[in-house]
């Protein structure tokens, strides 16, 4: 081990940069199987409603970021939402986590810890039935704030995405 080029790691210094409004959308799936997936859209799986709680474990992670992430902002979110999709035809939920805020920074981390969470709570109460469940697909969707300006994934916004943003900007 090379101990003479060791990187002296730090946080990004974000004091010369504007407050602005931001947002972050990250979104993922989890394959349920068969079984499971009619359980879990019947409200019969043996450990309760794994969406309400991936919502609450959802938003609770997304708050928890900076002491999950080390080198993460402490920020004061504006709002954390997760919104779940089942998908019949694949068996599979769908999960998007949102993050907003008034920062110099982005949130983007917040919104894949947030879904990141939402998926692996939607796994426990989920496992009794099936452990052989797969993650797939997480990734950032979205982000606006910042001198970037709009981001949006080159593979475009699903559409229950663009129906959150246009309730995102309803008064």
């Amino acid at each position: 081990m090379n101990t003479g080029s060791r990187k002296n790691w730090s946080m990004a210094d974000v004091s010369g940069k504007s407050t602005t409004h931001r947002v972050a959308i990250a979104g993922g799936k989890i394959l349920l199987g068969r079984e499971a997936f009619q359980l879990l859209v019947e409200g019969r799986l043996p450990k309760g409603d794994p969406l309400a709680m991936a919502e609450i474990a959802g938003i609770q992670a997304a708050k928890q970021t900076p002491s999950l992430i080390p080198l993460c902002h402490p920020i004061s979110l504006n709002r954390v939402m997760i919104h779940s999709v089942p998908r019949p035809d694949d068996h599979s939920v769908e999960v998007f986590c949102v993050a907003e805020i008034a920062e110099k920074t982005g949130v983007e981390m917040e919104a894949l810890t947030g879904l990141s969470i939402a998926l692996l709570t939607i796994w426990d109460l989920t496992k009794p039935v099936n452990p052989a469940l797969q993650m797939t697909s997480s990734r950032l969707l979205y982000k606006s704030g910042g001198k970037s300006g709009v981001w949006i994934h080159p593979d475009g916004l699903p559409d229950e995405v663009e129906t959150i943003l246009a309730e995102l900007e309803k008064p």
